[in-house]
């Protein structure tokens, strides 16, 4: 097991204001359950179909419609509550919450405001190697997923895709435990990370898959650590919403953004109204939404055509025993049983299609050894040529059986990353690459003794150097390999040139 400090939150302080300030930030992350339908309806979730091709009835809101919980949700949602080790509560029901909202039909959300399915958990976010931070998830929550508005598409009228109309969403609000910019995009990474090891959420920040609302303020130096003695909020200053952020890079952007912008008008004297706000990247700005709405402003009630979601504790138990190992577990295992350093664990471990890669590789072969070919040359090559894991030219086997023929000694480290080089272009089984064009090592100690004592009777001014300084062996091993075509074994050649050095010294 790693021995992790877990540290408590630290201030983030903003150069270049007149008094210390502090950030406190509180997160709202949106992920699509993954799921083949909706929440309440049997209609496709598939995305880039056509517009208004994945919408049923009950997305419409046409009359007499009533919606039907969709159970692979429910036990998505459960699953994801387990995989934060956070409290699945066996009776939780639906409410409606009521606002305007021209891409979603009913006119109201069905969500979960006084009885979500997933109560308090946590999330460890690592900071640094052996350093890891507490956030506190305060509850998950199901609701569906609003429409899409389009409004680039004509000069006079705008145009609504209901496709995403009913998606399954799971909210998973934090505690206001995250104190700067980089540690929140860290937190939804480490989130985004788990979901996927879970199956729960495929983290596809681009189709809006994994989405984050970011709650910002400040307040003078020292006041967090009396809000975490009290429990006050509002001592922790108002607080600015910043809506559907889809971009690691543009959440910590927003973050300073609008870090900066409340302390410039709390300096000046001002207030800060407490508001939704929109992160403009061009222009690097927040700007006003909508002023902030509480609670009450969306009228929520329980939802009349949904019964109360009641679970059985042994279901529960059930969706628990099938968890796959955790990102942290793997990690730490993958140290205790490989003996690999953390911070090659962690990039093995930060996406679950390479951890799974890893483990091909190394299955009964050593795993320093396939984890140095998997970073440093695979993944190199990889993000050379932008490509992704799942898309690797190479595959586990082939790299495994390169990694065979070094330790078998039919070739050695230049030959095998030559090999690699066509295995990465052209493909092939590498023994037979190997055979076929002649790459094999040279093992034949007759002919590597030739060799040297030709370099050695060809040299005798870098004889007389040797001598004098002992280092200088290397480059009558270096001349070998060049004579042989780098194909000799270079630990044979070492040892050949050292035995007869010695004579001539």
């Amino acid at each position: 097991m790693l021995d992790i400090n877990y540290t408590s939150p630290k201030p983030t302080i903003i150069p270049g204001a007149k008094h210390d300030w502090e950030l406190v930030i509180g997160m709202e992350v949106h992920a699509q359950v993954s799921s083949k339908s909706k929440l309440f309806s049997g209609a496709s979730t598939q995305f880039g179909n056509e517009p208004n091709s994945n919408v049923s009835f009950v997305d419409a809101a046409m009359p007499g419609m009533l919606p039907v919980i969709n159970e692979y949700c429910v036990e998505q949602a459960v699953r994801t509550g387990l995989g934060l080790k956070a409290k699945i509560n066996l009776w939780s029901a639906f409410d409606r919450k009521n606002y305007f909202y021209p891409d979603l039909p009913q006119g109201y959300q069905i969500s979960q405001l006084y009885h979500p399915i997933v109560g308090e958990g946590e999330v460890i976010v690592n900071i640094e190697p052996g350093v890891a931070r507490r956030v506190r998830i305060e509850r998950i929550h199901m609701e569906q997923d609003a429409g899409k508005s389009i409004h680039d598409m004509d000069p006079d009228m705008s145009f609504v895709d209901l496709n995403r109309t009913g998606v399954c969403l799971m909210e998973i609000v934090s505690r206001p435990d995250i104190r700067g910019p980089e540690e929140a995009a860290a937190y939804v990474g480490k989130l985004r990370q788990i979901m996927r090891y879970l199956g729960t959420c495929d983290g596809n920040m681009q189709n809006g898959n994994l989405r984050a609302d970011v709650n910002v303020s400040v307040c003078r130096s020292g006041t967090f650590e009396k809000f975490m003695e009290t429990g006050d909020f509002s001592i922790l200053g108002t607080r600015c919403e910043i809506k559907n952020m889809n971009s690691m890079r543009f959440i910590q952007q927003a973050i300073e953004v609008e870090a900066r912008r409340q302390i410039k008008i709390l300096e000046n004297g001002g207030t800060i109204d407490q508001e939704t706000r929109l992160y403009d990247p061009d222009k690097g700005e927040t700007r006003s939404m909508r002023s902030k709405e509480e609670a009450h402003d969306y009228r929520y009630f329980p939802d009349p055509d949904l019964l109360p979601l009641e679970l059985d504790q042994s279901w529960v138990d059930s969706i628990a025993s099938a968890l796959p190992e955790l990102p942290d577990d793997k990690k730490n295992r993958f140290i205790s049983s490989f003996g690999l350093s953390e911070y090659d664990a962690s990039v093995l471990t930060a996406e679950v299609e390479a951890a799974k890669y890893f483990e091909t590789v190394t299955a009964g072969r050593d795993g320093k050894m396939a984890a140095n070919w998997v970073i440093n040359e695979l993944f190199g090559r990889l993000k050379k040529d932008d490509l992704d894991i799942r898309n690797s030219p190479v595959s586990p086997t082939q790299l495994g059986e390169i990694i065979d023929l070094i330790k078998n000694g039919e070739i050695n480290g230049k030959i095998a990353k030559e090999l690699f080089e066509i295995v990465y272009s052209d493909g092939g089984k590498p023994s037979e690459i190997v055979n076929k064009r002649g790459m094999k090592q040279v093992t034949d100690t007759g002919a590597i003794e030739k060799a040297v004592l030709e370099i050695i009777k060809s040299n005798p001014d870098q004889v007389e150097k040797a001598k004098l300084n002992p280092k200088l062996v290397g480059w009558f091993v270096g001349q070998v390999m060049k004579v042989t075509g780098g194909k000799a074994n270079p630990k044979t050649v070492n040892e050949i040139v050292l035995s007869k050095l010695a004579l001539q010294i």
